[in-house]
């Protein structure tokens, strides 16, 4: 094969690991700017409507001039499907995240998200989407790994422990403590109930994601037009919530500040972009590849969270936290080794059904493929059981 053809074909099977490591920056950005605009008194009721008003902004004509032919019939069931992911994802979902966010901290909020690919997993077994087989590791692993990311998430949820330093974080928390507790403290009774709320946040995530798997397949070859659905629908949803939770105007004001800064920031790079990215790879990959990156965005934050936030790290957050990313690689573990044996189990079938014409007397079995890229042919052998030779071949040689 040639170079430049092995490097086009490396480049193409690697665009959902880019794309979804380049997503973890941005919700890594978003994390550490959203919970300095929290902190200064914005509402996360408010800011869910303006995030999605942005994306929606944002999303919406690219959708119009690239995707307004062929756009599929909205009936009932579709509208069910957008009404409810725009439900889980912009008002449920980022609402309970951002008062979880809130309460504890940006690292913490990170670490809990990585229960992410063990609830997705839950989800797409209750739906059917993912079969087990308590004879198979990969089964085996991916119930191991979802019961280990528990654990450490409830480590985290229950237990705070002493404040591990870090190399770079000794001087800039000896000189900042006093300028920053109010940005960084909760008491322990805060710390709970916000790690509650991220669980829900997370369960809720998780939930989008197995549903627009579903979506998907509707707007297959209209992505944008689904994302600006979703984050269109989510915002009317998102103001309706906020005039029944918050009876203040003045929640409404925002002017050239970090709270625009981090509504447009939420809107555009991490509702519209990512909302489109995540799609392609759910379509591509399926939702628990499209899960598998957030232990990076965890490591992100926390370096980021240390050096801007001055942000202390907990033992049982870091404790949790690895015993998550444990679990995590388990279930994806158990997810690769699946998704080889499908496609193992894929070839085969396809193999016979261009052999030869076999019947049922046949010992062997021999396959040519012609593999168009390296023009070459294999031979492929399954061995049969033993069975008599059939009265046509002896009559056959009798006469000859």
């Amino acid at each position: 094969m040639a170079p430049e053809k092995t490097c086009v074909n490396f480049l193409e099977s690697s665009k959902p690991y880019f794309a979804m490591i380049f997503l973890q920056f941005g919700y890594a950005g978003m994390n550490i700017i959203t919970k300095v605009s929290l902190n200064q008194g914005m509402s996360h009721y408010v800011l869910v409507v303006y995030r999605h008003a942005f994306a929606t902004a944002v999303i919406a004509p690219f959708a119009f001039f690239f995707e307004r032919r062929a756009q599929p019939k909205i009936t009932f069931s579709i509208f069910m499907q957008i009404f409810i992911l725009a439900l889980l994802g912009p008002v449920i979902d980022q609402n309970f995240y951002y008062a979880g966010l809130k309460f504890t901290s940006p690292t913490f909020s990170c670490a809990m998200s990585n229960m992410l690919p063990a609830m997705t997993f839950v989800m797409a077994v209750l739906c059917r989407m993912e079969k087990i087989n308590m004879k198979k590791v990969r089964c085996q692993a991916k119930i191991v790994g979802t019961l280990v990311t528990v654990a450490g998430a409830m480590l985290m949820t229950l237990y705070k422990g002493p404040v591990v330093e870090m190399i770079w974080t000794k001087h800039i928390h000896s000189h900042r403590t006093n300028a920053t507790t109010n940005i960084t403290g909760s008491s322990n009774k805060e710390w709970f109930i916000g790690s509650i709320l991220l669980i829900i946040a997370t369960l809720a995530w998780a939930s989008l994601f197995v549903l627009q798997a579903k979506a998907i397949e509707t707007y297959k070859n209209h992505q944008l037009t689904l994302t600006s659905l979703i984050c269109f629908i989510g915002t009317l949803q998102a103001v309706a919530v906020t005039f029944v939770m918050e009876h203040d105007p003045s929640v409404w004001r925002i002017g050239w500040d970090m709270n625009l800064l981090a509504a447009a920031y939420a809107g555009i790079v991490t509702s519209s972009i990512s909302y489109y990215v995540q799609g392609l790879v759910i379509q591509k990959k399926g939702p628990v590849f499209a899960t598998a990156f957030s232990p990076l965005m965890m490591i992100i934050v926390a370096i980021m969270g240390s050096f801007i936030l001055a942000e202390k790290i907990f033992l049982g957050g870091v404790v949790g936290s690895m015993l998550i990313v444990i679990g995590l690689y388990s279930v994806l573990w158990g997810k690769h080794k699946e998704s080889m044996e499908s496609k193992g189990e894929e070839d085969i079938p396809i193999a016979v059904k261009e052999a030869l014409q076999v019947d049922g007397n046949a010992k062997t079995v021999i396959d040519a493929i012609d593999f168009s890229e390296v023009k070459s042919q294999k031979a492929i052998v399954i061995s049969m059981p033993d069975i008599p030779e059939s009265p046509i071949k002896d009559n056959h040689e009798t006469k000859a």
